[in-house]
């Protein structure tokens, strides 16, 4: 992900370490730094909920209860107050670090939250939408990397309307970092959740049954819940369909058995609940860019 060309025509290079460009709309402000030397235990904290995004280079971000090294294509999502402490173990002039930090307006998280629990309430009636209150570190899938992309755009372009478009990218922004982060908990928690969670208990089932035949109305049976409602929450909670969960964690298991030689991929295909080659051929390139021959060739390489 790049920098807009009017990002570039505005920015004012004044510091050596997180040279900051601010553009403020109504509900959100995008902030981009920059760090073009060495630095560390630089200290960073915003007012409102904050979305942090890599877009070049490294830093080695601590927080109050995690530290990780931080690359482009990862997010960050802090609540108000929390602060950072960032190194720059890398950043030079001809190869500087970028990041950028939306603030989001509190405003527009309640409105999302009190729509999404109106109109569309979780499967489970304890269960409530929220936004996250903690430190979330997390990989973008392709839509959120998309939004910030476009946000980066809006933000930088001088367009009369833009505040009205920026108010549907948040509203998009804020339901998939939502959604991003349910499906993180039940995705890590299946097991301790299995009891208390409908959804979860579904997650634990299909992991448990990867190379049997599994249907979104069986599925929705182990769930007490209609086809057309358990479709709806699965994929409203967890930002993907039932069959498309069904192959990743298919195509996961496929990964795993593809790196020992010994698993024949006829054998690897039907053992991770495909029933054709040419099904698991197609599926595999989709999610990965490579057949599961030219998959497994590239890690046999890379171990040489």
């Amino acid at each position: 992900m790049q920098l807009s060309s009017g990002y570039y025509d505005r920015r004012k290079l004044e510091a050596h370490v997180e040279n900051r460009t601010v553009y403020s709309l109504d509900r959100a402000e995008l902030n981009v730094y920059e760090t073009h030397m060495f630095a560390d235990k630089v200290e960073l904290t915003f007012d409102h909920p904050v979305l942090v995004s890599m877009l070049r280079g490294k830093k080695v971000m601590h927080l109050r209860d995690s530290s990780f090294v931080f690359v482009p294509g990862e997010s960050v999502v802090l609540p108000p107050g929390e602060e950072m402490q960032i190194d720059f173990p890398e950043a030079t002039v001809t190869n500087p670090t970028q990041c950028l930090a939306l603030t989001l307006a509190n405003e527009s998280i309640l409105e999302m939250t009190s729509y999404l629990n109106e109109q569309h309430p979780k499967a489970d009636d304890f269960a409530q939408w929220t936004f996250t209150e903690r430190n979330f570190h997390f990989t973008n899938d392709t839509a959120v990397n998309q939004i910030i992309a476009r946000m980066i755009f809006l933000f930088t372009e001088n367009h009369p309307s833009k505040d009205i478009f920026a108010d549907f990218m948040l509203k998009e922004l804020i339901l998939r970092l939502m959604q991003t982060e349910a499906r993180h908990i039940l995705l890590e928690s299946a097991d301790a959740l299995h009891q208390t969670s409908r959804l979860a208990y579904v997650v634990k089932y299909i992991r448990e049954h990867l190379h049997e035949p599994l249907t979104v109305q069986a599925l929705s049976e182990k769930a007490c819940m209609s086809q057309t409602h358990f479709h709806r929450c699965f994929k409203l909670e967890l930002g993907l369909s039932p069959v498309d969960f069904i192959n990743s964690e298919r195509i996961r298991l496929a990964k795993k058995l593809l790196k020992n030689q010994q698993h024949r991929i006829t054998e690897i295909c039907y053992s991770c609940g495909f029933n054709s080659i040419s099904y698991f051929n197609n599926v595999f390139r989709r999610a990965t860019g490579h057949s599961p021959t030219a998959y497994r060739r590239h890690h046999l390489s890379s171990l040489v």
